[in-house]
C-alpha cells in the first residue's frame, strides 16, 4: 500500500533522510524517542546503558532528557520506508550494473542510455540486451538465428561495397568476401564457404592447442622434476657443509693434538736435558771446591820456610781424583731444537701443498655440481674481453729443473749455463729444464707469457705428470697430461700425447693463452695490437691444470706478464 502510494506520486527516497545519527548507516530496526528523533534500536539502547551511570536519558542529537527511561518500540512505518529505500538502492544498482560501458558491446536497439548487450546475431549483425533479445527465443523464425556471445566489429562481417553478408572465404586472396564479390573481381578464384574454411582452420587449431597442452603438460613435469632437484640439492649441500665442517674440525682438533704433543715432548726433553747438565755441573763445581782446596794446601807447603818441615809433609799430600770426563759437553747456542722447528716446518709445507691440491679438486668437483646442462659461455673476441678473466700467476721453485734460475717474484724463469742449487725435491724435474706453476688453474683464465730467445714451449699439465728421468712421460706435450704450443722464431708446433700439429701464424714475443676449464677449452694467441688465434682445444679436463714453461738452450728467458 505504502510503495504503491509512494510510487504514484514520485517520491524521492534519500539514504541521508533515514541514517542513525550514532552509527551513521541506515536505520536498523528503527525506533522513535520522545522528543521525535529516530535511532536503530541497538544503537539508542547501547547510548541510554552508557548513560545509565547519571541516572538520566537523553537525545544524543538535541540532549533533551528523559525521565524515567522510555520504552522502545519498533516504528513500523519508518522500517517500511527504510525497506522500500533498500530496495530502491538495490534496483537502481542493478540498472547502473547492466548499462554499457566503454568497453562494454551495447545494445543495437535500445534508445536513451544503453544496457550491455548478452548476445549478437550472426544472421542479423546486430547486438541484443536480456528484453531485445528476447523474439529470438520466442519467434519461430529467428530461432534459427546463429547467436554468439557479443563482439564490437560485429558490422565487419558486411561488405563495404555490396552491403552484404559476407559467408565465403577467399582462400586465394585470403580474405572474406560476399556472394556478389564471389561473382565479380573473385571469379575464378578458389573460394568455400566461411563455415568450412573456420571449421578447417579450427581443426588445425585444436590440433595445435593440443600440441600446447602436451608441451605444457611435459614443462609442468619438468618444473616438478627440476623442484624435486633443488630439494635434493639443497640438502646434499646441507649435508656435505656439515659433513665438510666435521672433518675440517676433526682435522683442526688433530693439528692441535700434534701440537701439543710436540710441545709436551720439547719440554719432557728439555727437562731431562736440563737435569743431566745440572747433575754434570754439580761434580764439576765439587770437583773446582776441592781443586781449590788442594791449591791452598800446596801453596801452603810452598810458601813453608822450614826445609824439614816441607820435607815432612810432602809425602803427607793426598793425590788428586780422577777428573770427571767432560768430553760429551758440546755447546751450540740457540740450537738445541733447531731440527724440532726445521721438521715441523716441513709438515707445514706438505700440509700446505696437500691442501693447494686437495682444494684445487675440491673447488673442480664443487664447480662441476650442475642440475642444468650448462650452455659454454663464448670466448671474448677482444683482448680487452680475456683480461676480465686474467690471472696471476707464479712458478712454484720445488718444481723447477736446476738449470733454470727464478727471478722477479717467481714470475720469470732463465736457462743458466751451470745448475742451481735447489734442494732435493720430489715434485722437481730432474732431467728437462721444465718448471710448473704453483697456482692450479680451474674455471675460465687467461694469461700472457713474453720470452726472448728462438723457442721454447708453453704449456698446461696435470699435476701428475712425470718428474724424473728423460722419458715421454715427464715432456710437455709428449703425453695425455700435458699440452703445450712449440713456439719458434719461424713456426709454431702444437703437441699432445706425443702428436703434433704444425700451426701457421704472426710471431711475436707475446703470447696468450685463454683456458675455460669447464668446458674443456685451450686457446693459444698472438697478441701483439691484434690478437691472432694460433690453435684452439676441444677435450674434456679431468683435473685442475698448472701452466709450465719448457726451455731450450737457445732460449733466454720466458715470463708470466704483468695484466691489469
Amino acid at each position: 500500500m505504502l510503495r504503491g502510494e509512494m510510487a504514484q506520486k514520485g517520491v524521492q527516497l534519500h539514504p541521508e533522510s533515514f541514517s542513525c545519527s550514532i552509527c551513521l548507516d541506515i536505520l536498523k530496526d528503527p525506533v522513535t524517542v520522545p522528543c521525535g528523533h529516530s535511532y536503530c534500536m541497538d544503537c539508542i539502547k547501547t547510548h541510554w546503558d552508557e548513560e545509565q551511570g547519571k541516572r538520566i536519558c537523553s537525545c544524543p542529537q538535541c540532549r533533551q532528557a528523559f525521565t524515567p527511561r522510555p520504552v522502545l518500540v519498533k516504528s513500523t512505518m519508518l522500517a517500511e520506508l527504510v525497506e522500500e529505500l533498500k530496495k530502491t538502492a538495490l534496483q537502481a544498482a542493478s540498472v547502473y550494473q547492466r548499462c554499457a560501458g566503454p568497453e562494454d558491446v551495447a545494445c543495437d536497439l535500445c534508445t536513451g542510455r544503453k544496457l550491455k548487450a548478452v548476445k549478437s546475431c550472426l544472421v542479423c549483425l546486430v547486438s541484443y540486451c536480456e528484453q531485445h533479445l528476447q523474439p529470438h527465443y520466442d519467434v519461430a523464425l529467428l530461432k534459427k538465428h546463429k547467436l554468439a556471445d557479443p563482439f564490437k566489429r560485429l558490422q565487419e562481417n558486411i561488405c563495404s561495397r555490396h552491403s552484404e553478408v559476407m559467408k565465403i572465404f577467399c582462400r586465394t586472396d585470403q580474405q572474406s568476401i560476399c556472394y556478389v564479390c564471389s561473382l565479380d573481381e573473385h571469379k575464378g578464384h578458389e573460394t568455400v564457404s566461411a563455415v568450412a574454411e573456420r571449421s578447417e582452420r579450427q581443426r588445425a587449431l585444436e590440433v595445435s592447442r593440443l600440441q600446447i597442452q602436451q608441451r605444457i603438460q611435459n614443462r609442468e613435469k619438468e618444473v616438478n622434476v627440476l623442484q624435486l632437484e633443488v630439494r635434493a640439492m639443497s640438502f646434499s649441500a646441507d649435508k656435505a657443509v656439515e659433513d665438510s665442517e666435521k672433518i675440517f674440525t676433526e682435522l683442526i682438533r688433530l693439528i692441535w693434538k700434534r701440537s701439543s704433543d710436540v710441545k709436551r715432548q720439547i719440554r719432557s726433553q728439555q727437562e731431562t736435558e736440563v737435569s743431566r747438565v745440572k747433575e754434570l755441573q754439580e761434580k764439576l763445581e765439587q770437583e773446582i771446591a776441592e781443586l781449590k782446596n788442594k791449591d791452598a794446601e800446596l801453596k801452603q807447603l810452598i810458601d813453608t820456610e822450614d826445609h824439614n818441615l816441607f820435607l815432612h809433609n810432602h809425602p803427607l799430600l793426598s793425590p788428586l781424583r780422577q777428573p770427571i770426563d767432560s768430553s760429551s759437553i758440546n755447546i751450540r747456542p740457540l740450537r738445541y731444537f733447531e731440527d724440532v722447528t726445521a721438521a715441523v716446518s716441513e709438515t707445514r709445507n706438505k700440509l700446505q701443498d696437500i691442501l693447494s691440491e686437495t682444494w684445487a679438486n675440491i673447488s673442480l668437483i664443487v664447480t662441476q655440481v650442475d642440475v642444468l646442462l650448462s650452455v659454454p659461455k663464448p670466448e671474448p673476441r677482444t683482448r680487452a674481453g680475456f683480461l676480465n678473466y686474467s690471472r696471476a700467476i707464479t712458478l712454484d721453485p720445488n718444481t723447477a729443473n736446476k738449470w733454470l734460475l727464478l727471478s722477479e717474484g717467481n714470475r720469470k724463469a732463465t736457462l743458466m749455463k751451470q745448475q742451481q742449487s735447489y734442494s732435493n725435491n720430489p715434485h722437481r724435474f730432474t732431467a728437462w729444464s721444465q718448471v710448473l706453476s704453483r697456482e692450479s688453474l680451474t674455471g675460465r683464465c687467461y694469461w700472457e707469457v713474453e720470452w726472448i730467445g728462438i723457442g721454447f714451449h708453453i704449456a698446461v699439465a696435470y699435476k701428475n705428470i712425470g718428474r724424473a728421468g728423460w722419458g715421454d712421460e715427464c715432456k710437455f706435450g709428449r703425453n695425455e697430461k700435458s699440452w703445450a704450443l712449440n713456439c719458434h722464431k719461424k713456426a709454431y708446433e702444437f703437441w699432445h700425447n706425443n702428436s703434433h700439429t704444425s700451426i701457421s701464424g704472426p710471431h711475436f714475443s707475446k703470447i696468450g693463452v685463454y683456458l675455460d676449464h669447464s668446458a674443456g677449452i685451450l686457446s693459444f694467441y698472438s697478441v701483439s695490437e691484434t690478437m691472432t688465434l694460433l690453435h684452439r682445444v676441444h677435450t674434456t679436463f679431468t683435473q685442475p691444470l698448472y701452466a709450465g714453461f719448457w726451455l731450450f738452450s737457445d732460449v733466454k728467458t720466458t715470463k708470466f706478464c704483468k695484466l691489469k
